[in-house]
């Protein structure tokens, strides 16, 4: 861990933190048990990494997710209700029902919804940068992507982009080791596939713990602070750890078990716990206080989704194409 934070950061950290795993558990089980619809691609281990990178960024600064997206979103402000109604497919859902677990997003908090199309998100984010600075904005967007989307077209072509162009974007590779199944050694000849790769478009690069929340957020305040300055992008490579498969149907039977010891040992959110503990920042009791609160809360969102109205059958035939004002 880094130097000391103040107890009001370090204990805003530990709950988002916090929500992120009990959300991401419960999703977990009301899926295993037939409750909830559809499918999930979870980001339970990797909590540091979202909330390190956005907890200082405004409303106004935006996002830009993968297929792995509610950590993501929970971290930049998504309600957990709205969260909640749209795993159940109903009409208060962020994006109505239409999403589902893989698109996920509220443009309101500056989340943009989540592109489940490996790499497909990094062109965007660079759009989105470019119109800031068009519009001589000092905002910022961070755009997540796994180590798999360093192999794409989409990623040279968008770094390049925010290379020429200084945009103020934040490039986060979440490098959990694996593309879906496939172990990124197996298809990339270099160690740290983004961050390496950052020299040939002269891009700033960092590698990082990213199971260390505050040693992400050091990170992360160095390139907002380049960005906003008008300095260009950055690379951030985030070494972290899914602690479930690729999506709800992994076994992870390709994982080798000393590895998967070795990365669970590392949890970020029971290390963190550890540590506000151990510093003092923070009491048993107080962590199990927001623990607890935690549970409530999903409790309740569980419920209201549950009885929430889906949506009218017209309502597929409106989100299809931008119809203006």
């Amino acid at each position: 861990m880094s130097k000391l934070p103040d107890k009001e950061r370090a204990l805003g950290m530990y709950q988002r933190m916090s929500l992120i795993r009990k959300y991401e558990e419960r999703i977990y089980y009301l899926f295993l048990e037939g409750i909830m619809p559809g499918t999930i691609h979870q980001s339970t281990g990797q909590e540091a990494c979202a909330v390190g990178m956005l907890y200082d960024l405004r409303t106004d600064d935006h996002m830009a997710s993968t297929h792995r997206p509610a950590g993501h979103d929970l971290a930049k402000g998504v309600s957990l209700k709205s969260m909640m109604c749209e795993m159940f497919g109903k009409d208060e859902g962020c994006c109505r029902g239409k999403g589902g677990a893989m698109h996920t997003g509220d443009i309101e908090v500056g989340a943009l919804v989540a592109n489940a199309i490996v790499g497909g998100n990094l062109p965007i984010a660079a759009g989105v940068a470019l119109a800031y600075k068009m519009q001589k904005k000092d905002n910022v967007i961070v755009c997540f992507f796994g180590d798999g989307a360093t192999n794409e077209g989409a990623f040279h072509e968008s770094m390049n982009a925010a290379a020429i162009w200084k945009l103020p974007v934040i490039y986060v590779c979440e490098n959990n080791l694996y593309s879906a199944t496939t172990s990124i050694a197996i298809t990339c000849n270099m160690q740290n596939p983004a961050a390496d790769r950052a020299v040939a478009y002269a891009i700033p690069s960092e590698i990082v713990d990213g199971n260390d929340v505050l040693k992400v957020n050091e990170a992360a305040t160095r390139a907002i602070k380049r960005a906003r300055s008008g300095e260009g992008p950055t690379i951030i490579e985030l070494k972290t750890y899914r602690h479930g498969g690729h999506s709800r149907n992994d076994a992870c039977q390709y994982r080798p078990k000393d590895e998967e010891k070795h990365w669970f040992d590392h949890d970020p959110v029971k290390n963190f716990r550890d540590y506000l503990i151990t510093n003092k920042l923070a009491t048993e009791e107080e962590v199990e206080k927001i623990d607890n609160n935690i549970e409530a809360d999903i409790d309740e969102a569980v419920e209201y989704a549950q009885h929430a109205p889906f949506p009218q059958i017209e309502s597929a035939l409106t989100d299809v194409y931008w119809e203006g004002k």
